[in-house]
C-alpha cells in the first residue's frame, strides 16, 4: 500500500476538496418505500468519518448506496449524486468502484465459510494486476495488522471466532489495495476488548497505510472516540453533525446515544420534543 502510505504523512482534510461527496440522495426501495430522504456528507482524505444512528436509522443503506450494491436488494439512488475524487460514481457497478479504491466491509461479518482464513483474504485480490510479490507483500501486511489471522490462516473461516471473522473481513478488504474503506458495524457481536482491537487497527491502519474509513455503527461512545467528524442519522436524515470531539461534548448526544445526562432523565414528551427539534436541524 506504499502509493496511499506516502499520502498519509501529508493528509488532505480541506472539505471543499473531499475525498468521497454524497450530496443529497434518496433511496427508494420496490419502488415506494423512501429509506433516505436528502443525505448529504463529506469525507476528507486520511479521514475517519462516523455514521451513527439507532438500529434502522439508515447507515447500512447509505453505505450500499455508496458502494453500489442497492440493486441486489431491489433499492435505487432516484436523487441526488455520490461523487468520489470528485467524479460521479453511483452509476458504476461494485466491481468498477472496487478498482476505483472503495470498498465495503458488510455487517456481519461475511467470509466464505468453506475456504480457509488465508483463502478468505486472497479472494480480496482478485482485482488485481500487480502479480504474486505485490500480492504477498500486502498478505504479509494484514498478518502484522492481524496476527491472529497468521496463526489461524489454514482454519476454515467457518470456524473461526466472531472477532476472527471480522479481521478476516477487513483483511480482505485491504487486500484490494482501498483508498476507502466503508466498515458496517465492525462492533455488532464483539465483546468489548475485541471492539478496542478492531477499532485501533483501524486507527492504525488510518495513520500508517493512508486509508480513508467511513464507518456505520450504533456504538457512539467508542466510534467518537476514534472518529475525527461525525453525522447522525435518524429515519433516513442527518439530524446533526460535527466534529467527533463536539459531538461528544453534546449534551443531546450524551442523553439520547451515549446514555449520559447531566441532571434528571427526561420525560416521554422531552424526548418528543427533541426528536422534533432535530430534524428542523436537518
Amino acid at each position: 500500500m506504499s502509493e496511499v502510505a506516502q499520502t498519509s504523512g501529508n493528509i488532505a482534510t480541506d472539505a471543499a476538496n473531499p475525498l468521497l461527496s454524497v450530496n443529497n440522495i434518496e433511496v427508494i426501495y420496490n419502488h415506494v418505500i423512501l429509506v433516505l430522504k436528502g443525505v448529504s456528507l463529506d469525507v476528507p482524505l486520511g479521514g475517519i468519518v462516523a455514521l451513527l444512528g439507532a438500529n434502522g436509522a439508515g447507515k447500512t443503506t447509505t453505505l450500499k448506496a455508496i458502494s453500489n450494491l442497492l440493486h441486489a436488494e431491489r433499492g435505487e439512488v432516484t436523487k441526488g449524486s455520490v461523487l468520489f475524487e470528485g467524479e460521479a460514481v453511483h452509476s458504476l457497478t461494485p466491481n468498477d468502484l472496487v478498482r476505483r479504491g472503495v470498498i465495503q466491509v458488510m455487517e456481519g461479518r461475511h467470509c466464505f465459510e468453506h475456504l480457509t482464513v488465508e483463502e478468505n483474504l486472497l479472494t480480496g485480490a482478485y482485482t488485481r494486476t500487480g502479480g504474486r510479490a505485490a500480492i504477498q507483500q500486502d498478505l504479509e501486511m494484514v498478518y502484522e495488522y492481524f496476527p491472529r489471522l497468521r496463526e489461524r490462516r489454514t482454519s476454515l473461516a467457518g470456524y473461526t471466532s466472531g472477532g476472527e471473522q471480522q479481521m478476516c473481513a477487513i483483511g480482505r478488504a485491504l487486500m484490494a489495495r482501498p483508498k476507502m474503506i466503508l466498515l458496517d458495524e465492525p462492533s455488532m457481536g464483539l465483546a468489548p476488548q475485541l471492539v478496542e482491537a478492531i477499532f485501533e487497527t483501524v486507527k492504525r491502519l488510518n495513520e500508517q497505510e493512508g486509508v480513508t474509513f467511513l464507518l456505520a455503527e450504533q456504538n457512539t461512545n467508542v466510534a467518537l472516540r476514534y472518529a475525527t467528524y461525525g453525522y447522525i442519522l435518524e429515519n433516513g436524515r442527518v439530524v446533526l453533525d460535527g466534529d467527533a470531539k463536539s459531538l461528544s461534548e453534546n449534551e443531546d448526544v450524551k442523553e439520547f446515544y451515549l446514555g449520559l445526562s447531566s441532571g434528571a432523565r427526561k420525560s416521554y414528551r422531552d424526548v418528543k420534543n427533541y426528536k422534533r427539534r432535530k430534524r428542523w436541524l436537518a
